[in-house]
């Protein structure tokens, strides 16, 4: 019978051991989290776990499905090295997993600000369970709210924050927001709804240093003032957990080092999810997705390669956001230097943005346009051709060009 270890305790691990499951696949599979929590929905907790008046965690699957089906969970555990020689992991604890393949599903953190001590006690970050706990308790005391990065988290949690009637600042260092992830139609978009929504977006926001008393940060120094805050939030985008494949000597690169069957440098191991560094080709290059549709994607690329049936990754990507009343869904991965179209009126709300290269339909963003969504996906997975000045016109429904 193989053996196989999974790292991680995410949507990715909770995924893949569902995967190995529906295989049938004749393995002990265990799996080592250093979360105290079986796998659960990560989405809400920016949103409705912060503001709902008895929160709770949603599991993606039960105790039950695990213990069912052979899956044994080791929680509160954390993995102290690799060693691949002689095909074990070591745990903290001082205990050894032997394994015959070994899948890491190790996730990602939030990146930190430079010159911001830790341990403070009214900065957060938003990434686990444990996380969003805290911030909810301290959020529903506090009035003024500081969001350091205007990317999908921290504007997600704006949202919230001003819904719940908090004086809201957003600090963005670029000149606009998601500058990395959306076009600059979507991110007026969402800079002007956020604004409409009472929320203080300051772009290209420098900030010089931190007025901090009694352990808490109690104003933001930038080029242009001093911001006062009695919570801070840090969105600032996440790093890579690939320490440990690091110190195990596997090839990383903003991240793990797969190929197209989620194997690393390493034939004996996998991985899977956020801390990804995978070959898309329809970019020609590889790239790292923090969502939950890629995790589990490649989780069941992984379980297919380890029941024998390897086949290449080739899901589409796509993505979601909740903010406020916007509902932002994207379809493939941007990229500036593609033609854009845009379907509908954003006056109005609800419209598109439509990525072309060379003719060919390679991205949609959709707010508040789940149908443009829906049929995007079928579209660009078939890479069928749609003509941009058709595509303009939100009286021609997208799916009439499958």
């Amino acid at each position: 019978m193989m053996n196989i270890v999974v790292v991680g305790g995410g949507h990715a691990a909770a995924q893949l051991s569902a995967s190995l499951t529906e295989k049938a696949l004749q393995a002990k599979v265990t799996l080592v989290s250093d979360e105290a929590q079986l796998p659960y929905h990560r989405p809400p907790l920016s949103k409705a776990y912060l503001k709902d008046a008895e929160p709770a965690a949603a599991w993606l699957r039960s105790a039950d499905f695990y213990a069912d089906h052979g899956a044994e969970w080791r929680l509160s555990t954390r993995v102290a090295r690799i060693e691949r020689d002689s095909r074990h992991i070591d745990l903290a604890r001082g205990e050894s997993l032997p394994y015959d393949r070994l899948v890491l599903a190790t996730g990602a953190r939030a990146r930190t600000l430079p010159g911001l001590p830790e341990g403070l006690d009214n900065v957060h970050t938003l990434r686990t369970l444990d996380d969003a706990a805290r911030l909810r308790g301290r959020l529903q005391a506090v009035e003024r709210v500081l969001i350091i990065g205007g990317g999908f988290i921290g504007l997600e949690i704006a949202a919230t924050a001003a819904q719940m009637g908090k004086q809201v600042t957003v600090l963005e260092a670029a000149p606009r927001l998601l500058a990395r992830s959306a076009s600059p139609e979507v991110s007026d978009h969402l800079l002007a709804s956020h604004r409409a929504a009472g929320v203080d977006v300051r772009l290209d926001a420098v900030i010089e240093g931190y007025d901090i008393r009694a352990g808490s940060v109690v104003a933001v120094e930038t080029a242009d003032g001093s911001v006062r805050a009695d919570l801070v939030v840090v969105g600032i985008g996440a790093v890579p957990n690939d320490e440990l494949a690091r110190e195990a000597g596997l090839a990383c690169d903003n991240g793990i080092v797969v190929d197209v069957h989620m194997v690393t440098s390493d034939p004996a191991i996998l991985a899977v999810g956020d801390c990804t560094a995978f070959p898309f080709a329809p970019l020609g290059r590889r790239i790292r997705l923090e969502s939950v549709q890629n995790a589990n994607d490649q989780a069941r690329c992984a379980a297919q390669t380890l029941a024998g049936m390897a086949e290449p990754y080739s899901a589409l990507p796509w993505f979601w956001s909740e903010q406020g009343p916007l509902r932002i869904q994207i379809a493939g991965v941007p990229e500036p230097h593609h033609e854009r179209v845009v379907r509908g009126d954003p006056a109005q709300g609800g419209f598109s943005v439509m990525h072309f290269l060379d003719g060919a339909l390679t991205c949609v963003e959709s707010i508040n346009a789940p149908a443009d969504h829906m049929a995007a996906r079928k579209l660009i997975a078939d890479a069928c051709r749609v003509p941009s000045d058709a595509a303009s016109d939100p009286s021609i429904p997208l799916k009439s060009f499958a």
